[in-house]
This record gives structure tokens, sequence and C-alpha cells, in this order.
């Protein structure tokens, strides 16, 4: 067999046609930048046009061939618009990244009920969306395909701060990424999910601070990690890179925790 002499061609995606959504958010970013710089061709997708065009650039620095389209995913329409933008651009879609989303936070009667509909609907009925969307070509072409949503450890662990919302819609993708995990395994399409705990970027910078309040987040965080540190974006490159190449054609409807063990203790 082929990977068992060379098992570094199991991760190639070299060529591949991957549609990315919130390409301009914390993961989004870290996914095109991966997926770019092993050589997919790119759809990003962002409703911030000013980072979008960014992240666009840099992918292209790195080799790629980018598409970028200003849009969010709201509703069957938009999503089915990005698949078709991806097939008439570069003839195929073989990946699918679900990093579009949001959070609300606040205590259950504070919140209102269309801010916990907002956050369903970002998190998980676009999800379910974009993945009906790509699984209809994927499944057109025949040849398979690779769905990546994304999940968080607060799928499976509640938080004291106000997070109803945002546990609820984590926990519901990955019911959406287990179902459709056996409901596609026939066709050859892998549907799966990378919960991250807290990571770096732009939203979390603080907590890597050295100040006092940043200390304190930590220590009570990491009590509970036992990598005994907070992600890095390179956290993420191996979980994405397995899970959208042939190296996962046997793993379909798993949530893959990146979190230094804070989900296991």
């Amino acid at each position: 067999m082929n990977a068992m002499t060379n098992p570094l061609s199991m991760f190639d995606v070299k060529d591949k046609v991957a549609l990315i959504t919130g390409a301009s958010g914390a993961f989004g970013m870290v996914a095109a930048r991966i997926l770019a710089g092993a050589g997919c061709n790119l759809v990003l997708a962002a409703g911030n046009q000013k980072a979008l065009d960014a992240i666009a650039e840099e992918c292209r620095t790195l080799g790629a061939a980018v598409c970028a389209v200003n849009t969010r995913p709201s509703d069957e329409g938009a999503c089915q618009a990005l698949v078709d933008e991806a097939v008439n651009t570069f003839g195929q879609l073989d990946i699918l990244v679900v990093a579009s989303g949001m959070n609300k936070v606040a205590p259950i009667n504070d919140m209102a009920p269309e801010t916990f509909e907002s956050v369903m609907d970002a998190n998980v009925t676009q999800s379910w969306l974009l993945a009906r969307a790509a699984a209809g070509q994927m499944k057109a072409q025949g040849q398979g395909g690779k769905i990546v949503l994304v999940s968080s450890a607060r799928g499976l662990l509640g938080h004291p701060a106000g997070y109803t919302a945002y546990c609820a819609s984590k926990a519901a993708t990955d019911g959406i990424t287990k179902a459709l995990g056996c409901e596609l395994g026939p066709t050859g399409i892998t549907v799966n999910a990378i919960a991250p705990t807290v990571f770096r970027s732009p939203l979390t910078a603080w907590m890597f601070e050295d100040t006092e309040k940043a200390k304190e987040v930590r220590k009570g965080f990491l009590a509970r990690v036992p990598k005994g540190r907070l992600g890095e974006p390179e956290d993420l490159a191996g979980p994405l890179l397995f899970l959208a190449s042939k190296a996962s054609d046997f793993y379909t409807g798993h949530i893959l925790y990146a979190d230094g063990g804070y989900t296991a203790g």
C-alpha cells in the first residue's frame, strides 16, 4: 500500500478546492493559512471586507489561488451561491470548513429570545445549510469530500458566565456532525468537527498578557488543562490537515478536541 511506504502522501491536499466561511475570523484565518500553505485552491468568504482582503492576499503570497467573496452564509441562497462560486471558479469542491459563527454572552434572564435565536442561527442553522449545499455538490462529483465544522469544548461542557446560547449551539453542532457522519458515510463524504478550547487570537490576546487580570484568569483555566498552557494557532494545523485530507478517510462523525486535555479531566 502506498500509505505504508509513503505515509505523508495521505496528508496531501495540493490542488484540492476548499471553501472556508468566516475566513476573517480567528479560526477561519488559521484554516486559510494552513490550507493555502498545503497547496489548496481557496474560496474565502467573510463579511468583513478589509479583513477578508488581508487574509486573501496573505494566502496568495503562500502560493494559493484565491477567490474572496464578501458575504456571510446567512440563508440557503447565500450558502448555495458560495458552493457555486467554488465550482464556477475552480471546477469542483473538495473541502468545506465552516468557521463562521458568533457568541453572545448574558445570564439567561438578561438574554432576549431573539439573541438566543441569533446565536443558534449563526452556529447551527448556517452550518447545516452549508453542509447541505456542499454535500449536494460533492455527491454529484462522486469522489467523496471533506466537511469540517467548528465546535468547541463548550459543546461538551457548560460555563457559568452566561453561555447558554453558545453551549447549546455547539452541542447542536456536535449532533449535526455525528448525524451527517452517519448519513453521508456511504457516499465517501466525511463529516467531522474540531472543538478548540481557548487559543491565541485577536479576541483572546488579552488572556496571554502579563497583567494581573490575565494571570488570574489563566490560573483558574489552566488548573483544568493537563498540558498547562493555552492553545496556539499552530495547535490547530495538524487536526485540520488530518480532517481535510485522505488521512481521515475512515474517520467520520467525530469531534476532535484541540484542548490540551481540558475535556479529559
